[in-house]
């Protein structure tokens, strides 16, 4: 097998001629071959070798990893040389356990390079630990610290770096360890069958990353800027984690294979239970396909906007999850529910407003946050167009008198 060769640098320019194409890149972490290729095919920018991503495969919780089953870094070196290297062309990420006491991280690091990996990033991370179990690893000498050494060899071997972060201090360690990427770890990811239970909002998640990749920016602004797991586990959920905000992209492993995984299998095997009758080939075209109907497009529409009606959204952030053409949906919207997609989206916010003067009687410039408007003189202009009245009259009108 020739071994592929990476320039850290080649690798940085494409994925910022990706950012400004796309907006946005996006990193795969894979447990299998089959995984990876797929990924690559539907446009990830790079994979990342972890050895969770194998006992995902297993059907275990990414947190075997952390458990003495097996060595960390002789698996993923074993798994990346036999199922990754020889059928992806994209930059293979090495998730390298700088903690390993077995290895020299200098030796191995080379290894990694020698063998045609793209980089290292500090995987499994002494990041996800904490309490007295933190406390006496550290004292052992297993610290965080061992990873941001490993970051600054690799960086000075000219492999590209990915370094998981938990908190600003860190993201200062790493950037100024040479870190081509600093991605925020937010934790396990949540979902499905196998997630984790800890649950932390995404709000939470984009303060943090907010705050973090400040700090990022201002000590290195080429920096890329990530995020990674915690509840993030939604397109729509990604989105909301970009708006406002500075970071360039986003690194899943659950959310790519172990939940879509847990839902066709588990979908597929009960159609086979219940009925002798099953049309195979339609179950499964929908399953992959997605919608094959146009109410399939209306319902989601509209649980969307029963979800998202307190965000900014649109018809073309709508189109583009669901990979048709906004005008097509904006014809098949109208022609099935009677109006046009913003004016349900205007009606659906101001019946909510109503409903929550009613329910909570809270200020109305509060309510006007709530239902997604943040300029208040904006959503009084909109509810006097459609109902006539400002939301104060309406309200002493036709509420407080009720």
């Amino acid at each position: 097998m020739s071994v592929k060769y990476f320039v850290k640098e080649r690798i940085s320019e494409e994925l910022r001629k990706q950012i400004k194409i796309n907006r946005h890149i996006i990193g795969v972490a894979a447990g299998s071959g089959l995984t990876a290729k797929y990924a690559e095919e539907g446009g990830a920018d790079f994979i990342l070798a972890l050895s969770s991503g194998i006992f995902r495969q297993k059907g275990l919780s990414s947190l075997a990893a952390y458990l003495p089953f097996l060595n960390s870094n002789d698996t993923v070196m074993e798994f990346g040389l036999k199922e990754l290297l020889p059928r992806i062309k994209i930059p293979v990420i090495f998730g390298f356990m700088a903690t390993d006491p077995t290895k020299n991280s200098e030796t191995y690091i080379r290894q990694i390079k020698e063998r045609g990996f793209a980089g290292i990033n500090n995987y499994p991370t002494i990041g996800l630990v904490d309490g007295i179990y933190r406390e006496v690893l550290e004292e052992q000498g297993i610290s965080y610290k061992q990873e941001v050494e490993s970051i600054s060899i690799a960086n000075k071997l000219g492999l590209f770096t990915v370094a998981f972060v938990f908190d600003k201090e860190q993201a200062i360690q790493m950037v100024d360890a040479g870190a081509n990427m600093i991605c925020l770890h937010l934790g396990l990811t949540t979902g499905g069958k196998l997630g984790s239970k800890q649950i932390q909002s995404l709000q939470t998640a984009k303060n943090l990353a907010r705050d973090i990749f400040e700090v990022v920016s201002e000590r290195n602004p080429n920096t890329i800027k990530m995020v990674y797991g915690g509840p993030v586990n939604k397109p729509v959920d990604v989105q909301f984690i970009y708006d406002g905000t500075n970071i360039d992209g986003y690194i899943g492993g659950s959310v790519f294979e172990r939940i879509p995984t847990e839902q066709v299998v588990m979908q597929v095997t009960e159609s086979f239970k219940k009925t002798n009758d099953v049309k195979y080939e339609e179950l499964i075209e929908k399953i992959i396909s997605g919608f094959t109907t146009s109410e399939d497009y209306i319902d989601f529409i509209k649980r969307y906007i029963s979800l998202h009606y307190k965000d900014e959204i649109s018809l073309n952030e709508i189109s583009a999850i669901l990979h048709i053409s906004r005008s097509y949906l904006s014809t098949l919207f109208k022609k099935n529910v009677g109006v046009s997609f913003t004016d349900f989206l205007i009606d659906f916010r101001l019946n909510r407003a109503i409903e929550i003067y009613r329910e909570k009687k809270m200020p109305l410039t509060t309510i006007a946050e709530l239902v997604g408007y943040s300029n208040y003189a904006q959503f009084s202009k909109i509810f006097k167009k459609r109902k006539g009245v400002s939301p104060r009259e309406f309200v002493k009108s036709n509420i407080t008198t009720s």
